[in-house]
């Protein structure tokens, strides 16, 4: 009962209060505080959640306290905003108290020893943990729809057959797939991955002795982890010590989002492998592929990239000690990273001490803004009149302890320089249709373009990333939060060393920590009080949250109407809001000053119905972004020399002052 007297003098209803204070007899007292209480959990409580639909009226929810929150740090009557209050801690209020308390123990360690009943109540990313299957399976089988497994010991010696892999985890959130000795010292065995883990959100695939040890047979790869977000794949020690086996991978990982994809010990060791990528990460955007003793110490590799990396943002790929100490090793790189942006490869130790080796770059590297490629070690001390060529190679190269004496190398069209800064195959400049395969139509405008009657392509404005729910304050306070602590958040969260999540975490907590630009002030929240706080600090304590209305116009032309300037069309000042992927949803947000916000609605063009209601900002001072940002490979020009506009993406937003 003083729990419950204590929340009723503290939401501090001044009519309660009144009578309390002007009652001097303690029978009359108890009355009046029993009546306060009455009204508490009665008609009084729901006027304050009048305008946040599907509110527990229960006091001691999260929830209940975050409108408190709000009700006290805004001083507006403006209503709610629907959109961030669904991103609300869902808790109910026993559950919130148990994990708080678990939370406060050890550094939040213990919260681990509940975290399946967490992450669900909680609304969480979590992987699931996956424990061993060692399932006999002597006949073909052929797995379709099928997702989150452990194949452990997996036809193992098992001779010949085929087994399929088709629609395998497709259209998934977060499929986690560990492939653990599979196929080992098989003899003619096949395995087929055809349309794997397509569409899904937050992919890891993992092959650990994937065909180790194993005599002929073929594992084919085709429309694998096509249009995922966030795919992280590991192949590790696969077909190491492999006898005349051949790996195909064909329109693997394309159009993926962000995401990374390595192969360590792949083919070490082999005899007469053959591996062979075609298409691969043909589309993707700001992906990252590292090849460790690819093909180490082996004997008559046949390695062939066939537009790989085509048509790429930024990609990052390192390739070390490749085929180092390998035999008569042969290695094709055609129309590797055409057509790509910017981006960056390193070639460390490639064919060291091999012989015999035959390696051929053909129309390398041949991208729109330069990449920047490293070659160190490369080739040194190969022996048996080894052989490089780089015909029709790219822009910006580095070759250091490249052994000419003992390598054979011949540049032939090799594009040393460039005073434009940026190459196409036939030397002139890249048209805009060129540039929108890099940056979609409609990702950044001009400010003239938010006006009446304007027709203008809209983005993919949809949030791809996993739904996930802010935590209470009472429970996000007892968590750490740094890189210098990330063993700890490992250990609360089962992450696995070298996983998917240890990487989004690192990456994000890295951003987070990162300096700020010059005139930013910027804070990662992770609860919705302290996105609050940051946006009363920076703007007072009148202030709104706005987001574009829905998605619906996205990747279609939209027509703008009933354009209202916020703040009178004036230059103000914004706090944007952007989702970070981290176990629970993390918003980076940052101050941006010199701004312009707009809200229009938007039309379809041939019935003029309205759509949708947008939220545009216009940064007017863009001399900090970096040349090769997107906005100007789209728009032309350079930093500081045209504004930038661009809508609010789903699950996005931007902190005003109220008008």
């Amino acid at each position: 009962m003083n729990l419950l007297m204590q929340t009723v003098n503290h939401i501090k209803f001044p009519h309660c209060l009144e009578q309390q204070k002007n009652n001097m007899n303690k029978q009359q007292h108890s009355h009046v505080r029993l009546f306060c209480l009455i009204t508490l959990f009665s008609s009084s409580f729901t006027i304050g959640f009048a305008t946040v639909a599907g509110e527990d009226k229960n006091p001691f929810t999260p929830k209940a306290y975050l409108i408190r929150y709000w009700d006290k740090e805004i001083r507006n009557n403006l209503p709610k905003p629907s959109f961030l209050f669904s991103k609300a801690s869902t808790l109910n209020a026993v559950d919130a108290a148990a994990f708080s308390k678990l939370a406060a123990v050890d550094g939040g360690v213990a919260l681990s020893t509940r975290l399946p009943e967490f992450c669900a109540a909680a609304k969480l990313l979590c992987f699931p943990d996956l424990q061993p299957s060692l399932e006999k399976h002597d006949k073909d089988s052929n797995f379709a729809v099928y997702q989150d497994k452990n194949f452990t010991n997996y036809g193992t010696g098992r001779p010949g057959g085929l087994d399929s892999f088709k629609n395998y985890s497709d259209d998934s959130n977060i499929p986690v797939n560990d492939f653990r000795r599979y196929s080992r010292n098989s003899a003619g065995h096949n395995d087929s991955f055809s349309s794997y883990a397509g569409n899904g959100n937050v992919v890891e695939q993992t092959f650990h002795t994937y065909g180790t040890g194993a005599t002929g047979g073929d594992g084919d790869f085709k429309v694998y982890t096509d249009q995922t977000n966030v795919p992280d794949l590991r192949f590790t020690t696969y077909s190491t010590d492999a006898n005349g086996r051949t790996q195909s991978f064909t329109a693997y990982s394309e159009n993926g989002n962000s995401g990374e994809q390595s192969f360590s010990s792949y083919g070490k060791n082999g005899n007469g492998p053959e591996n062979k990528f075609s298409s691969y990460g043909k589309g993707s955007n700001v992906v990252g592929s590292g090849f460790s003793n690819y093909a180490e110490t082996a004997n008559g590799a046949n390695d062939s990239f066939t537009s790989y990396g085509f048509d790429m943002n930024n990609p990052t790929i390192n390739f070390k000690s490749y085929a180092d100490d390998g035999n008569g090793v042969t290695e094709s790189f055609t129309s590797y990273l055409d057509q790509s942006n910017v981006g960056a490869d390193s070639f460390t130790s490639y064919a060291k001490n091999s012989n015999a080796a035959e390696i051929g770059f053909s129309n390398y590297d041949q991208s729109f803004n330069e990449a920047t490629d490293k070659f160190t070690g490369y080739g040194k001390g190969a022996t048996g009149e080894s052989k490089v060529g780089f015909t029709t190679y790219g822009l910006n190269s580095t070759f250091k302890e490249y052994n000419k004496e003992d390598v054979s190398v011949s540049f032939s069209r090799y594009a040393n320089s460039s005073s434009s800064g940026s190459v196409s195959q036939s030397g002139a400049s890249v048209s805009g249709s060129l540039v929108n395969k890099w940056v979609e139509p409609g990702k950044f405008f001009r400010e003239k373009m938010i006006k009446e009657g304007i027709v203008m392509p809209m983005p993919d404005i949809r949030d791809k990333m996993p739904q996930r729910l802010f935590l209470p304050r009472s429970i996000l306070s007892k968590l750490p939060f740094s890189s210098s602590k990330i063993s700890e958040l490992k250990k609360i969260f089962k992450v696995n060393d070298n996983s998917s999540m240890e990487k989004m975490m690192k990456d994000s907590l890295g951003e987070c920590e990162r300096v700020p630009s010059p005139g930013e002030t910027k804070r990662c929240v992770g609860s919705m009080e302290d996105m609050i706080d940051f946006a009363t600090s920076v703007l007072g304590r009148n202030v709104v949250a706005r987001t574009t209305e829905n998605v619906n116009g996205s990747k279609k032309n939209v027509m703008v109407s009933n354009v209202k300037g916020i703040n009178g069309g004036k230059v103000t000042q914004s706090v944007s809001c952007h989702q970070s992927l981290f176990p629970y949803l993390l918003y980076y947000c940052h101050s941006v000053p010199k701004v312009r916000v707009y809200e229009a609605d938007l039309l379809d063009p041939n019935t003029k119905s309205k759509i949708n209601h947008g939220v545009a900002i216009c940064h007017l001072d863009t001399s900090v972004w970096s040349p090769t940002h997107g906005a100007f490979l789209a728009l032309g020009s350079g930093p500081g020399r045209i504004e930038v506009c661009h809508w609010i993406f789903e699950n996005d937003l931007t902190w005003t002052t109220a008008d």
